[in-house]
């Protein structure tokens, strides 16, 4: 299996599958909540909110080390581990009796759930620094395309019985990991492998360890405050779109189709022509303010229709993560790439605790007696003011630290002085 190329396109079809089985609970996910524990839209709101934190609480302890592993063992083993322990996991859910059936669940697969932890290192392995854009914006084709799917049929089976997604998801998780196992071949030759560092092995160690990348350092806590606002929209686009609109799974999972043929084609298409175009460094923060205008768009919209206008437009901002991946990687070193990268998604996981919670939260208040008034899209608006301040820090950052030239792999010997 070592004998093998490793390619891009393995790497796609593996996150493509991932993001398909997690694409089609989307739509269902808060329904089977609601129906487990009874109630209405304001516990349920809660129950996701604090389902979406367990999962991203053990992630955020273990990704580090599953970073650390990857630099070790390879990218390979990582992966198959991963999509293994979601295929168990959707299977679980979809036979969960009680809700906190569905918490020990979520627990389980956070700890072995850092696929995006590898897959960008992979990517990082199998691409030269001037392709690394393009290939980082393959990988948001990839999701993309998984939301095209996943929600729409999610949203159709949801309507016939609200456990068909999971099982679909399940099984879709683990044709998956078979394709892994038989086909995909490690990127990270045995000369690269890096001597496990446990020091790194955790959260407050792999924070640490981003300090010796000053601009990497910047940029992940400027990305941090944009995946609470993320994370917010995640956990509150169900609620919101069913409580202001009326919408059901159904429409929900149009509404998602939306968002994936819209990222693939930027992150797919538009995004290998328009970064090289503008340049890395406005790239990532004409994206980010795309995405500023977008929250409040979505928390602004009267009518259904709406969203759809604000998607067009906000599916524009996918720019911004492809060339920011492309800076990082390229400011580190070839060995060090599953460590820092499990410290990015060590990181994104504090924002997937805080993000669900922060977006739900004020959800279930502007929505409640106890308001002062009435506002529905509070998670949206919090969403932009973050996703602000994150354009404000990414902007400072960039403009003291210069990035690598794009021809240079820092990795390689010493990182860049700029990095």
């Amino acid at each position: 299996m070592s004998s093998r190329r490793p390619a891009l396109g393995f790497i796609f079809i593996t996150l493509l599958l991932d993001v398909l089985g997690f694409g089609l609970i989307i739509p269902v996910a808060p329904k089977l909540v609601q129906h487990l524990q009874g109630g209405g839209e304001q516990e349920a709101a809660g129950a996701v909110g604090f389902l979406a934190a367990t999962y991203a609480l053990m992630q955020f302890l273990f990704a580090p080390l599953l970073g650390v592993l990857s630099d070790r063992f390879g990218r390979r083993p990582v992966l198959l581990v991963s999509v293994f322990g979601s295929g168990v996991d959707y299977f679980a859910m979809a036979l969960a009796p009680t809700v906190p059936w569905l918490f020990i669940t979520r627990a389980l697969n956070g700890i072995s759930g850092a696929s995006m932890t590898a897959a960008n290192a992979y990517i990082a392995d199998v691409t030269p620094p001037e392709k690394r854009a393009a290939g980082f914006g393959m990988a948001g084709a990839a999701f993309g395309l998984g939301f095209v799917l996943g929600p729409l049929i999610g949203g159709f089976l949801g309507q016939i019985d609200i456990h068909y997604p999971f099982y679909a998801a399940g099984g879709l998780t683990l044709l998956n990991w078979l394709y892994g196992y038989f086909v995909l071949p490690e990127s990270l030759p045995p000369a690269r492998h890096h001597s496990i560092n446990f020091g790194r092995a955790n959260p407050v160690g792999a924070f640490s360890g981003l300090t010796k990348y000053p601009m990497v350092f910047g940029l992940a806590w400027s990305f941090f405050l944009m995946n609470l606002a993320q994370f917010a929209l995640h956990a509150t686009w169900v609620l919101y779109t069913g409580h202001k609109f009326g919408w059901g799974p159904k429409d929900v999972g149009l509404s998602l189709f939306a968002v994936g043929v819209g990222a693939a084609i930027v992150q797919g298409g538009l995004a290998r022509r328009i970064v090289p175009m503008l340049g890395e460094r406005m790239s990532l923060l004409l994206g980010v303010a795309i995405g500023v205008l977008s929250y409040i768009g979505y928390g602004a919209a009267t009518q259904g229709w709406m969203i759809y206008i604000t998607v067009a437009f906000g599916c524009l901002g996918g720019i911004a993560m492809p060339a920011a991946q492309s800076i990082i990687t390229r400011s580190v070193p070839r060995d060090q790439q599953g460590t820092v990268q499990g410290a990015m998604t060590s990181l994104q996981s504090v924002a997937n605790v805080l993000g669900p919670l922060i977006g739900s939260g004020a959800f279930a208040y502007f929505i409640s007696d106890r308001a002062p008034f009435q506002l529905p899209g509070a998670p949206f608006y919090a969403g932009a003011i973050l996703s602000f301040l994150g354009l404000v820090i990414a902007a400072m950052v960039l403009k003291r630290h210069a990035p690598p030239p794009i021809t240079q792999q820092a990795a390689d010997d010493e990182p860049h002085p700029g990095a």
